[in-house]
């Protein structure tokens, strides 16, 4: 699956949970086509104390989801989309389908 989705991104979540929600993209796992976003998917990890005067905790971790739940928002225009590639020279970059504006 081809993966058009970077860390730092700005993306939408168009199913799930947290469908409607705009969050940044912390990690890109390309070999199994998921990402890690900031805030979505949040799962509890509890942590024992390790040292003597250390306590216990519970953790908030975001977990990976699958990158088909998400789309795209195009920074110029602000609006979700599946960008299309310019193969520009040697150079292959992505393009909001909707502006035409070139992304980063």
């Amino acid at each position: 699956m081809a993966v058009f989705i970077k860390k730092n991104d700005t993306v939408k979540i168009i199913s799930g949970k947290d469908r409607g929600k705009t969050v940044k993209v912390l990690r890109v796992l390309p070999q199994e086509a998921r990402i890690v976003a900031d805030g979505v998917n949040i799962r509890k990890r509890h942590q024992r104390a390790r040292k003597a005067n250390e306590k216990g905790q519970i953790l908030s971790i975001p977990s990976p989801f699958s990158i088909s739940n998400v789309m795209l928002v195009c920074p110029s225009c602000s609006r979700p989309m599946r960008p299309r590639w310019s193969h520009e020279g040697t150079a292959k970059t992505r393009v909001c389908r909707k502006c035409g504006a070139v992304i980063a």
